[in-house]
């Protein structure tokens, strides 16, 4: 028989109507004389009453388990008074049986589909039986959501003017930052494939092909530990377009993920979004991925202490270093002396020379360097952080990009790990980073700060500079971009370099030479010998906006079939030995090492 309906779609304005559903059991509940069902499928669940006087065979509903798979006939109704459960989306209905058959029977669950209960549940236990997970609500949910969002993000990308193009999966290895997953080649022996990092240079190369603007939502590979927001094979939507300046690509983008999360997840966001330049979010975040809605903006105090009897601040200034510092608002009582010891390890290990902290009480203040900071002085920085009694305020004495990124460090170690600040934030909040460095610098060595193929802000700039000129090459910008979401980078890209002889310098500045070059992507320079257009693109994390939209804690529940914090595929068993006759094959041998 047809399915007329699924569990979860059944409303009030149903009622009356004969219904055909078809679901798992979620529980069964005895009630005089009755069995209530709870029936679920993808959508939801729906209760179905069995009675001896309504539904035939009702003596066999006494076998029913959980997770055995029904197909139910029977009426929509309303529930009795005093039966509504408003906890659920079907909580007014139900489904008076006429008659149900067992579709297929099931053992007992190794582990409880509640989504209150699952928590209790291992891990390894869930993915190794993925598919049961899958059933739960909460997860059935992560994946319409994705659905739902590449749904509105294709139509939008449709609309204008995007093509959907897919590119290599075995290709050459290329300069991504992260190790490559490799694959032997049969027919070439002694050679590997790479699985893509991202597909980069494909999409260039669409560009270069007269595409004008493509688009693909495409798995990429990295060979890297994972983290809660990260693993080893990761979805993209990856996009690049020619003839497209930075305001322009940044609107559409920006209207994109609005349109997409709006439709998938029921925010709306106001566009264009905001921007901010890499040195503002350094300089007032510490962080090039700042989460600004739990506060402790930073602010640099310099001047204020420049004459302070306290020498570190004093003699940090002299030598032309900062001293800087951001406000923890109504935590003092929370923090006892011990735990500010831990925090000046912490920021020790991050790189400071140390941290100073000031308590304000109701009485006055706490610190450690309380003898000599000056009445004057405290005023001034009480003003200047509009701190009250209750507050914290926390101090760096160093260079500025050490004071920068160790307060940045600090800022989110008390905020995700001390006292759940991000958890408690409301709300969410889009940011556009732009003008990132172009070049790194360190061991005597530059090295590129997104890819080798960034286009600086002011190409001029980089003709004109040295390739050894520190100073000069340090001081420019890429037009480079990445967006960011409640604090996780969810997209980045950039404007491309199109000009074979700006490319060349830039190889230069990092140190290349032609054999390396044409060794590593000769394939691909070649393409901007043939008239290459300006083009820039943007790949977007698709996991982590589910993850933050889904608050789920990490980034494997919003994967269909994700990896262990290790990498292990607990279904599959993946990785696994290969058989000697497909070594023999490739001509590859396994050596054991100890650690093995």
């Amino acid at each position: 028989m047809e399915r007329t309906h699924r569990c979860g779609d059944m409303r009030g304005d149903d009622t009356g109507e004969d219904v055909v559903l078809k679901g798992w059991v979620h529980r069964v509940r005895d009630h005089g004389g009755k069995r209530f069902v709870d029936l679920r499928d993808r959508e939801g669940i729906v209760q179905v009453v069995l009675s001896p006087e309504e539904t035939e065979r009702f003596h066999e509903s006494e076998d029913l388990g959980r997770e055995y798979l029904l197909e139910v006939e029977g009426e929509m109704q309303e529930r009795p008074e005093g039966t509504v459960n408003e906890d659920m989306d079907t909580g007014k209905v139900e489904v008076s049986a006429s008659s149900f058959d067992v579709i297929s029977e099931s053992e007992t669950p190794p582990f409880s589909l509640d989504n209150e209960k699952t928590d209790e549940a291992r891990e390894e236990l869930r993915f190794e039986h993925r598919y049961l997970d899958l059933r739960r609500p909460r997860v059935a949910e992560n994946m319409k959501k994705r659905h739902e969002f590449f749904h509105a993000a294709r139509n939008f990308l449709a609309e204008n003017e995007f093509v959907e193009v897919e590119t290599p999966y075995l290709t050459k290895s290329t300069p991504e930052g992260a190790r490559d997953f490799v694959v032997p080649s049969r027919n070439f022996g002694g050679n590997f494939y790479a699985l893509p990092q991202s597909p980069q240079l494909f999409k260039q190369l669409l560009m270069v092909g007269g595409m004008d603007r493509y688009y693909q939502v495409v798995k990429c590979f990295r060979d890297e530990d994972t983290r809660k927001d990260r693993q080893p094979e990761f979805t993209q939507l990856d996009l690049e377009v020619s003839f497209m300046e930075q305001d322009e690509f940044l609107q559409m983008m920006g209207d994109l993920l609005a349109t997409a999360f709006e439709d998938a997840f029921g925010e709306e966001f106001e566009t264009p979004v905001e921007r901010i330049t890499w040195q503002e979010a350094m300089d007032n975040w510490g962080s090039d991925r700042p989460d600004r809605r739990y506060g402790m903006k930073l602010h640099n105090v310099s001047s204020i202490v420049e004459g302070s009897e306290l020498n570190i601040f004093a003699r940090t200034v002299e030598e032309g270093g900062v001293v800087k510092g951001f406000r923890l608002e109504g935590r003092a009582g929370e923090l006892s002396n011990n735990d500010m010891d831990d925090l000046i390890d912490y920021a020790e290990e991050e790189g400071a020379g140390g941290l100073i902290w000031v308590k304000l009480t109701g009485e006055g203040f706490e610190s450690p360097v309380e003898d000599y900071l000056e009445t004057e002085t405290l005023r001034e920085l009480i003003d200047e952080f509009d701190a009250e009694a209750g507050d914290v305020l926390f101090f760096v004495a160093d260079e500025k990009p050490v004071a920068n990124e160790v307060l940045g460090s600090l800022r989110r170690h008390l905020a995700d790990n001390v006292f759940d600040l991000a958890e408690e934030a409301e709300g969410y909040e889009l940011l556009w980073i732009t003008d990132f460095p172009m070049f790194s610098y360190e061991d005597g060595e530059f090295g590129s700060e997104h890819h080798p193929f960034t286009m600086p802000r002011e190409p001029e700039k980089l003709r004109e500079a040295d390739s050894d000129d520190e100073d000069a090459l340090l001081q420019l910008d890429a037009d480079a971009y990445d967006i960011v979401l409640n604090g996780y980078e969810i997209g980045g890209g950039s404007k491309r370099i199109h000009d074979p002889e700006l490319q060349q310098k830039v190889f230069d500045v990092l140190g290349l030479s032609e054999e390396e070059v044409e060794e590593r992507f000769g394939w691909f320079v070649d393409a901007f010998q043939y008239g290459a257009p300006p083009h820039r693109g943007i790949a977007f994390g698709a996991d982590r906006i589910f993850m933050v939209f889904q608050d789920e804690p990490n980034i494997r529940e919003v994967i269909p079939f994700p990896k262990s914090k290790q990498g292990h595929d607990y279904l599959t068993d993946a990785p696994s030995p290969p058989r000697e006759d497909q070594l023999e094959g490739l001509g590859i041998e396994v050596i054991e090492t100890e650690d093995e």
